[in-house]
C-alpha cells in the first residue's frame, strides 16, 4: 500500500508542475498592462513601464515562473498586484467558507447516495424507479435553477434561512449552520443523484454474483450480506464518481458563492480574474490542484483498499 500511495504523490507532484507552467503562461497571454491598471489612465508611460519593471513584468515569461515557483516552494506566494495583500493571509481568511461547502456537500452526497442506490438496489420496483427518476432530473437541472428555486422557496417565501450572508463557525454554530444549510443543498441535489445512479447500479451488479447466491443458500441475513460482502465491493466505482463530482463541485462553488453572497475561495476567483492579478490567480489555482490531487488520493487509497486489484494499476 505504501508503494502505491507513493506512486500517485509523485503523479500528482508532476501533475501540480504541469499545471502551474500551463497556468502561468496562459495568465501571460493577454496583454492586460497591469501597470496602467494601476496607476490609471492619467499616467505616463515612463511611470508605467516602471511599475511594470517593479513587478517584474518586463522580464521573458519563462524567468517570471520560475521566479514565481523558486519563491512558492519556499511558502511565498506573493502579494497582490491591486491590494498588495499577503496572498496567504487573502486565501487563508476566505478558504473557511469554501470548506465549509465542501465538507457539507461531500457529508450529504455521501450519506443521501449510498442510502438512496442501496435502497433501489436491493428493493428494486417503484422504489428504484423512485431513485431513477430523482437521478435523471437531479442530474439534468442545471445547477442555477436549483438554487433560485431553493433560494425562493426557503429563504424568500418561507423565511427560514437567510437569502445571502455568512456567519463564521466561531461566532455561532448555529448562524454557521443557517448560512450554510442552503448552498449546501444546492450542490447537494446534482452530486447525489450522479452518485446514488452509480450506486445502485453497482450493488444490483454484485447482487447478481455467484458468491451472493451462495452466501443466501448458507442462510446469511439479507441484512449483513448486503452491508458486509455487498456494500464493499459496490462502493469501488461510486467511489470514483464521487472524487469526480468533488472536482465539478469546485466549479459549482463559483455560482453558488456569488448567489449567496458568501465571501469564498469561487467569488475571489472571480473577482481577482477579472483584473489579472497573477499571484493570487496562481495560489488559487495551486490550492484548487492540490485539493483534487489530495481528494483523488485519497479515493484511490479507499478503492485500493476495498480491491487489491486496483493497486496494480
Amino acid at each position: 500500500m505504501l508503494g502505491f500511495v507513493l506512486r500517485r504523490s509523485a503523479a500528482g507532484l508532476l501533475l501540480v508542475l504541469v499545471i502551474s507552467f500551463l497556468s502561468y503562461t496562459l495568465l501571460s497571454i493577454p496583454d492586460l498592462d497591469v501597470g496602467r491598471q494601476l496607476l490609471g489612465q492619467s499616467a505616463s508611460q515612463d511611470l508605467v513601464d516602471a511599475k511594470n519593471a517593479a513587478l517584474g513584468l518586463d522580464r521573458p515569461v519563462l524567468v517570471q515562473y520560475l521566479d514565481w515557483l523558486a519563491h512558492a516552494v519556499r511558502g511565498d506566494l506573493g502579494t497582490s498586484w491591486f491590494t498588495s495583500e499577503d496572498v496567504v493571509r487573502a486565501i487563508a481568511n476566505r478558504l473557511p467558507v469554501t470548506i465549509s461547502l465542501m465538507a457539507g456537500v461531500t457529508l450529504v452526497t455521501t450519506v443521501a447516495a449510498f442510502l438512496l442506490g442501496v435502497w433501489a438496489g436491493v428493493r428494486r420496483g417503484a422504489v428504484d424507479r423512485f431513485v431513477q427518476v430523482f437521478s435523471v432530473l437531479g442530474y439534468a437541472l442545471p445547477n442555477f435553477l436549483v438554487t433560485l428555486v431553493i433560494v425562493l422557496v426557503f429563504a424568500v417565501r418561507l423565511r427560514w434561512f437567510p437569502a445571502i450572508g455568512y456567519v463564521g463557525i466561531g461566532e455561532s454554530f448555529t448562524g454557521w449552520l443557517s448560512t450554510v444549510l442552503l448552498p449546501v443543498l444546492s450542490l447537494s441535489v446534482g452530486s447525489v443523484a450522479g452518485v446514488a445512479q452509480q450506486v445502485r447500479s453497482s450493488v444490483i451488479e454484485v447482487l447478481r454474483q455467484d458468491y451472493v447466491r451462495t452466501l443466501r443458500a448458507r442462510g446469511l441475513p439479507p441484512s449483513r450480506i448486503v452491508l458486509k460482502h455487498v456494500l464493499r465491493n459496490a462502493s469501488a466505482p461510486a467511489l470514483a464518481v464521487l472524487g469526480m463530482q468533488f472536482v465539478g463541485l469546485l466549479g459549482g462553488a463559483v455560482l453558488v458563492e456569488q448567489i449567496f453572497g458568501l465571501p469564498g475561495i469561487g467569488s475571489m476567483t472571480v473577482t481577482y480574474t477579472t483584473r489579472g492579478d497573477i499571484p493570487i490567480i496562481m495560489a488559487l489555482v495551486m490550492l484548487t490542484v492540490v485539493g483534487v490531487i489530495a481528494v483523488n488520493l485519497v479515493v484511490d487509497v479507499l478503492i485500493g483498499w476495498l480491491n487489491p486489484k486496483a493497486r496494480l494499476g
